[in-house]
């Protein structure tokens, strides 16, 4: 069979070479002007021959503030209030952001047939683009979203030297950020993002990222462009992730495009997984052409499932179009074979998620866009969504006043098993939901923004072609806590999503009943703000809560990167029962704090930032853990999912983060990874009661159930162990503890150690929770003595590094090690790492390993670990060869 395959191979190659196709992006040499200081116009200055001295080096992908940036002239907006030194937009008058971006590049003019195409991926907000003194768009592009794509076959120089030349205008209007969600509200009239005029988690961004954001492209093909392909993959029937699959289908069409004043004949050809299928076509001259394949069968696939329920399989695959035996165009694609489907949950009564037949419990995050000032790279995408995984979500949701994500956003989301919701670019709180005293326009006129139907109408339907092909997206939704206005509804339920997709379950809006009926009142989201433990699992909330949420301040070496020394001042709490207040630093309020309020007080008020810091983790930890096991607790009776505001930050806010925006991970990640355990004991706080959740599709059979307790001197008192099993995609309770935890907690608090154990005595999942005493403080923490625990540090891989921590027997529990990897010259952390997890506590003669995952360096001295607990003192530990 290998044989027969590689033959067929080998035909195939010699009678179709190589793609004709190449692509190279524009991303290094350009250079800017403000409008105010050129004199020229786009003709004269897309010359070649004209001279640009004085030009500023330009970032490209990048915006006119990213560039300024770049060349020293305003401060970091992201570090202390230096966002304030940096004009804002509303007050300079547009034109002091409008920019000129030239490129020179070298390309030689086509021969015979051949076409060159430029593409530009996003421009903010206007734009005229000129090439060797030519005009490209007889009318000026508008909108932030919408792609451009240009044949510049007949204006590319003789002698190959070209230049490029793209005048960027902002948004109009601006919006005045006056301190409303969306400032004033009127960015909203655009078709663009709408956080930039200021939100309750992030400050005005002084351009309102004005400029070539997104990429620019050269393409090369022969006579024939091939372009929007569209791959659906079906999978009928009710899927396991292993042993042998029923087939599946794919349906695939791709958009033929061609230029040339004659009619072209060829054969457009799909292949995956070595499966072919073909079609002949006729092009008329100078036409584009909608071209459907004969359906595709996939015998035995491997399918593509969500994180936690099984693997990610990605075929690679390719359409051609062949005229004879040339390769005219062609396109990659990667493919994950599922099918997404949504079903109403009648006791429930919210909408629940079927992929590959099977019930999936949403576990989500919100997410806003990877940095404010739209600094994409694959790199950080992927980290992001890396974080993610590890905090064993299933879920992202792409919130309505930033974008539709990027396709390297997509290619993380495919890789790692991460569902994404997208919405459109809309928001209840600028379109109009609500009464807004900051807003300039009524409910009424702000209902109807923004005021270009069609181009809002058109920028969707080019979005959805440029993501529709990836696995992870599932579902597509109308809007933030709005669905847009009618004429745009319509358009995109019944035309636009139903004819560019046809796949995915489409939600008007964010809160809408036909996702998450609200019989409890208010908006249909939240709470966002820190929580009584208690409340996550004994309040019901609405059924797939959209938002809901908490704190999430790092540590002090987090704080520090963006906050001034002097500004180094935790807040205090100077509240009273029923009135929660703290007193805050000016610059922490810029930064969006959102407040612990009396929480940090069981374990003592904070004496520093350092030691605020620490005590913010164990709330953070405690927060979410708590969050998505209540959650988890009444799965398919109260909830089918949950979606967290929020687990990002791309600024320096001072809440909702897993991690901050420089990629350190807080103890948020690591509290949400142990609670959204696919497989998980938990500890219900308000009854007392050992519970599991398997959110599996088999049988969990032969595990031991152990729960102990410790006091803060390591002595062990066992409370019980039974052996239990649990059916697939279910919570189960098993047993109470509340007599042994209230008799054991009195004095001092206590640990509950959970443990399920295989039959060979292996954990499979371990929970550790510290517990106050009967007055509800953590004294016993606060006098808890110290413990020599033992770390060792070793490469086992390109990269990755275990470290094993040992915690002798006979003393106490070595509470809540921080793990970071140092660079032991600058004594700072190097970012990112991946940690298996971490804030990691070892008991009495127990020993844990950690893995790290770090990126490669190519320059420093060799990295190092610190580890450092509660009631463990910091050391570095050398990292030993293998």
């Amino acid at each position: 069979m290998k044989k027969h395959l590689l033959a067929v191979l080998v035909v195939l190659r010699l009678a179709y070479p190589l793609a004709a196709q190449q692509r190279y992006e524009l991303n290094a040499g350009w250079l800017a002007h403000p409008i105010a200081k050129v004199q020229a116009d786009g003709p004269h200055l897309s010359r070649p021959s004209y001279p640009l001295s004085g030009w500023l080096p330009a970032v490209v992908p990048g915006t006119v503030l990213t560039t300024q940036l770049a060349n020293n002239q305003v401060p970091d907006p992201f570090f202390g209030m230096n966002n304030n030194r940096i004009p804002d937009i509303f007050h300079t008058g547009p034109g002091y952001y409008t920019y000129w971006f030239v490129k020179d590049f070298q390309e030689a003019p086509a021969a015979g047939t051949d076409q060159v195409w430029l593409h530009l991926r996003g421009v903010n907000y206007s734009c005229e683009v000129f090439l060797n003194g030519q005009q490209l768009n007889q009318q000026t592009h508008r909108g932030m979203f919408l792609r451009q794509t240009y044949n510049i076959t007949p204006y590319l120089a003789p002698d190959g030297r070209n230049r490029l030349a793209v005048i960027v205008y902002p948004p109009d209007p601006v919006g005045n950020p006056n301190g409303g969600q969306g400032g004033d509200g009127t960015i909203a009239r655009n078709v663009a993002h709408q956080y930039v005029a200021g939100w309750d988690w992030i400050q005005p961004i002084r351009d309102r990222n004005t400029g070539i954001w997104d990429k620019v492209m050269i393409e090369k093909t022969k006579q024939v462009n091939l372009k929007n392909p569209h791959v659906i993959t079906r999978v009928p029937g009710v899927r396991r992730p292993t042993g042998p699959q029923h087939p599946a289908y794919l349906d695939v069409t791709a958009e033929l495009e061609n230029p040339t004043g004659r009619k072209v004949s060829g054969v457009l050809q799909y292949t995956i997984a070595g499966q072919t299928v073909r079609q002949k076509v006729t092009l008329p001259a100078r036409a584009t052409q909608l071209v459907a394949l004969p359906r595709l069968t996939l015998p035995n696939p491997q399918l593509w499932w969500p994180n936690g329920y099984g693997a990610q399989h990605l075929y690679p695959s390719k359409l051609q179009f062949l005229v004879g035996k040339t390769v005219s165009d062609a396109e990659d694609v990667t493919v994950g074979v599922r099918e997404i489907r949504p079903e109403w949950n009648a006791k429930t009564q919210s909408m629940q998620v079927l992929l590959n037949g099977q019930k999936i419990f949403m576990k989500g995050g919100n997410w806003i866009i990877s940095d404010a000032m739209l600094r994409f790279t694959a790199a950080r995408y992927d980290a992001e969504i890396r974080f993610h995984r590890d905090m064993n979500l299933n879920l992202i949701r792409v919130w309505g006043g930033a974008l539709v994500e990027r396709p390297e956003f997509y290619q993380a989301c495919d890789k790692y098993g991460l569902l994404v919701l997208q919405d459109f670019w809309m928001s209840g709180d600028a379109n109009g939901r609500w009464v807004d005293p900051l807003k300039l326009d009524d409910q009424w006129t702000r209902r109807q923004y923004p005021a270009d139907h069609r181009l809002f109408l058109a920028s969707a339907a080019d979005q959805v072609k440029m993501v529709r092909n990836h696995a992870s997206l599932g579902m597509w939704c109308g809007g933030n806590e709005i669905t847009p206005p009618r004429d745009i509804l319509t358009a995109l339920e019944d035309s636009i999503l139903p004819t560019l997709d046809g796949t995915r379950w489409f939600i008007p809006y964010s809160n809408s009943d036909s996702m998450s009926t609200n019989t409890l009142g208010g908006g249909g989201d939240g709470p966002y703000t820190i929580q009584p433990l208690s409340r996550f699992w004994a309040q019901r909330t609405y059924p797939f809560n959209s938002e809901v949420g908490s704190v999430g301040v790092g540590d002090y070496e987090s704080l520090e990167r963006f906050l001034p020394a002097a500004n180094l001042v935790p807040p205090q709490y100077v509240g009273g029962p029923g009135k929660p207040a703290e007193q805050v630093d000016s610059v922490w309020n810029y930064h969006k704090y959102i407040g612990y309020e009396q929480h940090l007080l069981p374990y003592g008020a904070p004496r520093d930032a350092r030691d605020f810091g620490l005590k913010a983790q164990l709330v953070n930890y405690d927060q979410y853990r708590a969050l998505m096991e209540g959650f988890s607790a009444h799965m398919w009776e109260w909830y089918t999912g949950s979606i967290i505001w929020k687990t990002q930050n791309p600024w320096t806010a001072l809440r909702g983060q897993m991690y901050d925006y420089y990629l350190d991970p807080n103890a948020c990640l690591y509290g949400l990874r142990t609670g959204s355990e696919p497989l998980h004991v938990m500890y219900n706080p308000v009854d007392s009661v050992v519970m599991m959740t398997n959110n599996g599709f088999d049988v969990k059979r032969d595990m031991m159930l152990v729960v102990d307790a410790y006091d803060m001197a390591g002595k062990k008192t066992s409370i019980t162990q039974v052996l239990v099993e649990i059916n697939p995609s279910m919570s189960k309770k098993y047993l109470p503890v509340s007599a042994a935890v209230r008799q054991l907690a009195k004095e001092k608090g206590l640990f509950l150690s959970l443990q399920l154990l295989d039959l060979n005595k292996q954990p499979i999942s371990q929970n550790l929770y510290w517990l106050p005493d009967a007055r509800g403080e953590h004294s016993g923490l606060k006098a808890m003595p110290k413990t020599a625990l033992h770390a060792a540090a070793r490469h086992v891989g390109k990269n990755q590094i275990e470290v094993t921590l040992t915690n002798p027997a006979g003393g106490p529990v070595a509470f809540f090690n921080r793990l970071a990897l140092i660079n032991p010259t600058t004594q700072k952390r190097i970012l990112p790492v991946f940690y298996s997890d971490n804030y990691v506590s070892v008991l009495p003669g127990e020993r844990k390993t950690v893995v790290l995952d770090y990126p490669p360096t190519t320059a420093g001295p060799a990295p190092v670990v610190a580890v450092e607990g509660w009631n463990v003192g910091k050391h570095l530990v050398p990292v030993l060869a293998n």
